[in-house]
C-alpha cells in the first residue's frame, strides 16, 4: 500500500495571511510540519499540494527546500486538488494533514494510520469526537473513498474542507475513530491567529532541540507545569464548516 501524506497550504488566510512561512526556532511553520511527517514510519511519499495563485509560488520554494513533492491545483476547490495529487502520486492510503499545525505528532500519526489499515475501513480520524489537542489532526481515507468524494460532492463545504463528503455519508462509507483514553481536547495547538502563533512559539522555545522532535506528551507536561501558557490562546474560537 502507497500511503501519501497530503499537505494542503497556501500564503492566504482570512485570520492570519501567510501564517505557514512564519518562523518557528529557526524555520519556517510548514517546515516544522513536513519534518514531523518524515518522522512517521508509515507515510512514504509527502506531498504539498498548494495553488496555481502567484503568492503561492513561496509555497512551492519552501517545498522545494524541504525535498517532498508538490502539486499545484485549485485554490477553492481543495477537494479536487486532493484527488488530482491522490492520483499522480498513486496513493492507496491518504493521510490529510493541514499546514497550520507544526505539533503534529508522529506517534499518534503512525498509529492512525497503522490502526486504518488494520481495521480495513474506509475513513478513520482522530477528531471526529474531539479527545486530543486542536492541531493534531489526523485524517486517513482510501483513495476510492476520495474518489467517490470528490465525484458526488454537491456543496462548498464538501469541496473546501476535503472530507465532509464522506463523514457525513456513513451510509457509504466504513468510518471509525482513534481516540485518546483521556480527554485532552481543551488545548488548543492549531495555528490560526496570533495568539495561536504566540502560544505555539513558546512551546517550542521551551522544547525544541536541533534534530529532535519533541512529543506531544512533552506538550501536555508543559501545559500542566506552566498553566498560565494555555490561557494564552483559550478564548480562541474554531472556525466552523463553511465560515
Amino acid at each position: 500500500m502507497n500511503t501519501v501524506a497530503i499537505v494542503q497550504a497556501r500564503m492566504g488566510s482570512t485570520r492570519l495571511p501567510g501564517k505557514v512561512l512564519k518562523p518557528l526556532c529557526g524555520d519556517s511553520v510548514l517546515s516544522r510540519v513536513l519534518e514531523r511527517l518524515k518522522a512517521v514510519p508509515s507515510i512514504d511519499a509527502i506531498v504539498v499540494a498548494t495553488t496555481t495563485s502567484i503568492e503561492d509560488d513561496l509555497i512551492v520554494e519552501e517545498a522545494k527546500a524541504n525535498e517532498v513533492h508538490i502539486y499545484r491545483g485549485s485554490e477553492k476547490n481543495v477537494l479536487s486538488r486532493y484527488y488530482e495529487a491522490a492520483e499522480l502520486y498513486g496513493a492507496d492510503g491518504i493521510v490529510r494533514v493541514t499546514s497550520d499545525c507544526p505539533l503534529i505528532d508522529p506517534e499518534i500519526t503512525e498509529e492512525v494510520i497503522k490502526t486504518f489499515y488494520k481495521m480495513e475501513v474506509d475513513y478513520m480520524s482522530n477528531k471526529t469526537t474531539p479527545t486530543f489537542p486542536r492541531g493534531l489532526d489526523i485524517e486517513v481515507f482510501t483513495r476510492d473513498a476520495l474518489e467517490i468524494s470528490y465525484r458526488n460532492a454537491y456543496n462548498d463545504v464538501h469541496t473546501e474542507h476535503v472530507t465532509p463528503y464522506i463523514y457525513l455519508h456513513p451510509e457509504q462509507f466504513t468510518i471509525s475513530e482513534y481516540n485518546s483514553p483521556v480527554d485532552y481536547s481543551r488545548y488548543r495547538w492549531t495555528l490560526d491567529t496570533e495568539e495561536d502563533y504566540k502560544l505555539i512559539t513558546e512551546i517550542y522555545n521551551y522544547l525544541h532541540q536541533p534534530d529532535k522532535i519533541f512529543g506531544w506528551r512533552q506538550v501536555i507536561a508543559l501545559m500542566e507545569r506552566i498553566p498560565d501558557l494555555p490561557l494564552i490562546n483559550q478564548h480562541i474560537e474554531q472556525k466552523k464548516l463553511g465560515e
